[in-house]
Formats: structure tokens, sequence, C-alpha cells
């Protein structure tokens, strides 16, 4: 049975070929003599029912964000399942506990994408404080007209306080790139102070002070039973009436009525998102109606090289798990 694998892709076709094209060369070469592959060929999600079938008897699975690998889907794969590989750094779509009680082994892809959303998490801050999305939009429908001096005005990082929350991987990298704009103080929070929050002079301080103190805010911490809804009421309650506001981590850390209501009173100047809850947004929300609300489709690590990269270590993962070896990164349970 060992020789005769099988594993279910349940991720989309890839954003070019070329990458597609390394992750099936690491599968083939490996095990196409000794393994079965089925694989969801398609840019849309596995729908349920044929995740639920395809994944009968698999040894392995790999699978996306966008599938969730619930007690429901462990029992249908039943007791063969022995590895899964996520192609994402979040692994809050996995069932982690019942994963665990059945042994199952779990390779992710973190590190290869941080400096993609980092550049990503940048641009939104911009685009967002500097309100680009309207300055396009009002030379699309005709609002262009003669030169107004305080017309699409916006935020500058100049001299002004940047507020991380989670100084991890992330964090550092979005802290390094926006410090080379003139920004005066880069304060963060989290559970510990970083040693290596000194390359950029970061000041470790309590959440409350960093959020009534910044002008920018960037959520880049973990979604974790104490950071879900963490950025609700009261959190932009304490905001000055002047700061932007971004979330690239996880949609779930932010009460999203909450930002609603803050963003619509004039409570805070502006908010970006690149995660939401749920994904995708529905069009009709509420978030969509301002102005001031910048919403991108979860895009952080949408880049090429990026997404190549992480199919190849997720290809990786799995052959690690499938053959009993070292999986170039285990999560650990």
């Amino acid at each position: 049975a060992e020789r005769f694998c099988t594993f279910c892709f349940c991720c989309a076709a890839a954003e070019s070929n070329k990458y597609e094209a390394a992750k099936e060369e690491i599968l083939s070469q490996t095990v196409c003599t000794r393994c079965e592959v089925s694989q969801w060929d398609s840019d849309e999600p596995v729908p349920r029912a044929d995740l639920l079938k395809g994944i009968q008897g698999a040894h392995g699975l790999l699978c996306l964000l966008s599938d969730k690998i619930d007690a429901e889907v462990l029992e249908a794969a039943g007791p063969n399942l022995k590895v899964i590989s996520t192609l994402s750094v979040g692994f809050d779509h996995l069932a982690i506990d019942e994963i665990k009680k059945r042994g199952i082994r779990v390779g992710y892809t973190p590190d290869v994408l941080t400096d993609a959303t980092a550049e990503l998490t940048v641009a939104l801050l911009l685009a967002t404080a500097r309100r680009l999305p309207e300055g396009v939009e009002e030379v699309k429908n005709g609002g262009w007209s003669s030169w107004k001096p305080l017309w699409l005005c916006g935020y500058g990082l100049s001299g002004s306080t940047v507020g991380v929350i989670g100084l991890g991987r992330i964090g550092m990298a979005i802290a390094q790139r926006l410090m080379p704009f003139g920004v005066k103080r880069l304060l963060y929070s989290g559970r510990t102070a970083k040693p290596h929050a000194a390359e950029v002079n970061g000041e470790f301080v309590p959440l409350d002070t960093l959020v009534s103190e910044s002008d920018f805010i960037v959520v880049s911490c973990s979604l974790t039973p104490e950071t879900q809804g963490m950025c609700d009421k009261s959190f932009f309650s304490k905001m000055k009436p002047t700061a932007v506001f971004i979330n690239t981590s996880r949609g779930a850390v932010v009460n999203q009525e909450h930002l609603y209501e803050a963003l619509s009173s004039g409570q805070i100047a502006a908010a970006g998102l690149d995660v939401t809850t749920p994904e995708p947004l529905p069009t009709n929300h509420q978030l969509l109606t301002l102005k001031n609300c910048v919403v991108l489709p979860h895009i952080g690590s949408a880049t090429y090289s990026t997404r190549g990269v992480m199919s190849a270590l997720a290809a990786q993962n799995l052959l690690g798990g499938l053959q009993g070896t070292d999986m170039p990164s285990e999560l650990t349970l």
C-alpha cells in the first residue's frame, strides 16, 4: 500500500505554467512510479462533495487556505492519511486538534512569502493613505477638473509614528520597508520584545500605547484565540481620528462591523484590508460602500515567483510526509 499512495491536489491551476510545471516535476520525478496522483485541475476551489469523495483512501493531501480540512474530511480520508501539506503559511483552515489526534503530519510554507506580503502591505498602506483608488476613479468619471488645494489630500509617512502589531517575519519585513520613507517612530506590540527590533529602532510598547500614539497601524499577527476580534470598538476608539488602519494578517482579527462604524463616523481616517471575513467579501458588504476603505482580494503573496516557490515547497513537504522522511517545513503540533 505504501508503494501506491493516493493523494489529492485540492489546489487550483497555478498562475503561471512555468511554476506549476516545477511543482509537477518534483512530484513526477519522485513518485510517478509509486503513487497515483489525483488532482483537482481548476482555478475554482474543489467542491466539498468532490473533496470528500476524492480523498477516500488517500495517503497524502495537498490543500489550499480555501479548503476546510475538518473532522469530516479526515473521516472520509480514512486511516491511510498520514500527511497534509498546505500551500499557505496560515493553518486556521485545518482542524489541528483532530489532525494531531490521528497522528497526521502537517507541512506548510512559511518564510517564502514574507517579502511579497510585506511589499503588498506597503503598497496597500500607501494606496489607502494617499487615496489612490479614489484618484483613479475621479480620473475615470470626470471628477478631475482644475487643481484644488485640498482635493484628494491624504496622509504621508514622513515624520510619522507607525505601529506594527506582531513583529514576526512579515511584520519585520514591513517595518524595514517603511523606515526609508522617513518614519520617525516604529512601535510594536506582541507577546514579547524582539531583539531584531533594534534594526528598525523599534519600541516595544503595550497595545493600548501603540493604538493611541500611531499614525499608521499595521496588523501582522497570527490568528489566535487572543487576537480573534482584537480590533474592535474599544480598539478603534483609542486610535487618532487621522490614523490609517491596515490589516494583511487574518480577517477574523478585525470586528468588521465595528470597523465600519469607525470609518463611517470619522472616528478613524481610513482602512486598507487584504483579508476579510468571509472571503470573498460579498459585493453588497457595507465596507465596500466607503471611499475611505480599500479592500483587496487576499493577494499578499501573489507574485509569480513567490507562488512558484510555495508550490515547490508544498510538494516537497508532501513527499517527505509520504516517504516518512524530513519535511522542509513541518508544523510542530
